[in-house]
């Protein structure tokens, strides 16, 4: 039976648990709805050191695992008009800092996509962690953070008719990490 869900995080590596965990993503489609979308295949680890302020956050995410179930629209996304997986197959994220202001944390980083790094911050908010059945420490995580793609090279569209672009330049990120303490 697990253990009562504690408050705080242990200082040490928590590994992502991909089974559990996602990476998310919005952009605007034809100026009046929103594509979907997220990444199977990444990895990555949080370094929470004794003080927290100095903790460090680093990802991979795999290109080629794009989703957002359309086929035609997942292997345009990874041609070179967008991605260009084939050259550049990861993107990148490692932290620069962490601030707090109450309740609120901050995670700054270096994003990198497409050979092109950028800084992005991102809203965190722990979710829990507590002892599972088998033994494990596991805490849960939320981010979110917005970026211009075109800042990443992203730049493919194409006009409307009516006015306006088939995608809007801002992607909202959405992650909901699942990650284990090592022993």
């Amino acid at each position: 039976m697990p253990t009562q869900q504690q408050t705080e995080l242990a200082a040490g590596t928590w590994n992502i648990d991909l089974a559990h965990s996602s990476a998310g993503f919005s952009v605007r489609h034809m100026m009046v709805s929103k594509v979907r979308g997220q990444f199977s295949a990444f990895d990555g680890a949080i370094v929470v050191a004794d003080d927290p302020l100095a903790s460090t956050v680093e990802a991979t995410i795999e290109v080629e695992s794009i989703d957002t179930r359309d086929p035609k629209r997942d292997a345009h996304l990874r041609s070179p008009d967008f991605f260009d997986a084939e050259n550049y197959p990861q993107i990148t994220f490692r932290s620069t800092g962490l601030e707090t202001d109450g309740d609120d944390v901050k995670l700054n980083g270096d994003l990198t996509i497409k050979g092109v790094t950028r800084p992005i911050t991102l809203a965190v908010e722990v979710g829990g962690v507590l002892q599972d059945p088998w033994g494990l420490t596991r805490a849960g995580f939320t981010a979110s953070g917005t970026l211009n793609r075109s800042e990443f090279g992203l730049e493919w569209n194409a006009a409307l008719e009516t006015g306006g672009v088939v995608i809007g330049d801002k992607v909202t990120l959405d992650l909901d990490i699942e990650a284990t303490l090592s022993t």
